[in-house]
């Protein structure tokens, strides 16, 4: 398959796929190996971005994804205006930070570090697909344990969770950490306005 021909082939697939594609899936899809994939889903957005583009191809961990470009993001909120998701509450945003930094976690940690009754919001994370069930936990009682999504990193506009701003002195025996990974998550969000990212109300 010649490089024009694989281009097209991915462009289309990711376009009709809308959520993120994995690169084992595109090898297979195409006959290709991962090198080639990569390669060319990377030129893809190489050329999107300098030619700024409506459109943008990202990196999802093992995963390719189209996209909006940022700088359309305020067009593209008027023009899909009814579909715009709620927005998450101040305690959403603390139960997703919790997750994010400490992954996988159960119920149980995050209130410990809350200090009250989480179920309602990590539901709400769930529905939301913003975070996923991730096996239980091999102690009595089996609880189930929460990671976070693909669909987190594509709001928050990261690649993988390595872009997670650093906590100092971060680690599972300190329960003092809430605010300041609030504080992180908030910085990712204003990094990214501009972006169909996540906000927060009082709701």
């Amino acid at each position: 398959m010649e490089l024009k021909e694989l281009e097209s082939a991915i462009e289309g697939i990711l376009f009709a796929a809308g959520d993120p594609m994995s690169v084992e899936r595109l090898c297979l899809t195409l006959s290709q190996d991962r090198e080639t994939v990569d390669s060319v889903c990377q030129r893809l957005a190489d050329n999107y971005s300098y030619e700024r583009r409506g459109i943008r191809l990202v990196h999802l961990e093992n995963s390719w994804q189209m996209c909006s470009a940022p700088e359309q993001a305020v067009y593209v909120r008027k023009a899909l205006e009814s579909r715009k998701p709620a927005k998450l509450s101040q305690p959403a945003l603390e139960v997703l930070a919790i997750i994010a930094y400490f992954q996988p976690v159960t119920r149980a940690y995050i209130e410990q570090i809350r200090g009250v009754d989480s179920s309602y919001t990590v539901g709400l994370l769930l529905e939301r697909e913003l975070i996923r069930e991730a096996g239980r936990l091999a102690v009595p009682g089996r609880p189930m344990q929460f990671k976070t999504t693909k669909n987190f990193l594509r709001s928050f506009g990261l690649a993988s969770l390595d872009d997670l701003p650093d906590l100092a002195s971060a680690s599972q025996e300190d329960l003092q950490l809430t605010m300041e990974m609030e504080s992180a998550l908030r910085r990712l969000q204003e990094a990214e306005a501009g972006e169909d990212g996540i906000e927060e109300d009082g709701t």
